[in-house]
């Protein structure tokens, strides 16, 4: 009782503990939205300090695209028509277009031309990979296929035989790679940073009536994904 009358003063038994009381209660509000507005200072300051961090991470993120972007095109540039491949700029898919050059129908053997683009693009593209190795989070062997498969078979059927023959396809790319000469010292790194994905025919190309291009469906693509959004991730989470 006694610690109460002293934060809200004496009470009602005089006009001056009346004035006294109500003093009291007013710097007891004052007081606490003080502390209100210092939460809310310093709640705001971080949350604009998170937000200045993540735009760092966004446009370190982009500059680092540009610079992988660059460096592939620098050193396959003159290549990319021979092998019928491309190099996108937003995802950094190096993809592999001619689906007659990389396997059989039905077959996840690399043909030889394809061991043969496989055995001059790889040394150097790995050497571009270990050059951005500290923002590099996975590097995906990717295969895809069209929507077909023998006929009679249902889209449940097809949609699975794909998946199986995209993802052996992708291994066997993999194990082609992991295996050449200039890998060697650098199979660790593969291992750890390399993966094969086979997505069957649930990323199809479409032509221009936004019909599917059974041809064009039919291809590998190498794609590097950074580690931006692992970083976000980690401000977000406050590590």
């Amino acid at each position: 009782m006694s610690q109460m009358r002293s934060l809200f003063g004496k009470g009602h038994s005089a006009g001056t503990g009346d004035e006294h009381h109500w003093l009291s209660v007013s710097d007891l509000m004052a007081g606490l939205m003080m502390v209100f507005l210092f939460i809310s200072i310093a709640l705001m300051r971080h949350a604009l300090l998170e937000r200045d961090r993540i735009k760092e991470v966004a446009v370190a993120y982009q500059e680092n695209q540009v610079a992988i972007y660059e460096a592939l095109m620098d050193e396959f540039d003159e290549d990319l028509e021979k092998w019928q491949a491309s190099v996108d700029d937003d995802t950094l898919a190096f993809t592999f277009q001619s689906p007659e050059v990389l396997f059989a129908s039905g077959s996840q053997d690399l043909r030889k031309r394809f061991q043969q683009i496989l055995e001059d693009f790889f040394p150097r593209y790995l050497d571009i990979l270990l050059d951005f190795s500290d923002s590099i989070d996975e590097v995906r062997i990717e295969g895809h296929t069209s929507s077909r498969w023998a006929p009679g078979s249902t889209d449940q059927e097809a949609y699975f035989n794909n998946m199986e023959l995209s993802q052996g396809r992708t291994r066997s790319v993999l194990g082609y790679l992991y295996d050449l000469p200039e890998a060697s010292m650098h199979q660790g790194w593969i291992k750890a940073n390399i993966a094969a994905v086979g997505f069957s025919s649930s990323r199809v190309v479409l032509d221009r009536e936004g019909e599917e291009d059974p041809e064009r469906s039919r291809r590998v693509s190498f794609r590097v994904i950074t580690n931006a959004e692992t970083q976000i991730r980690q401000i977000l989470d406050g590590s």
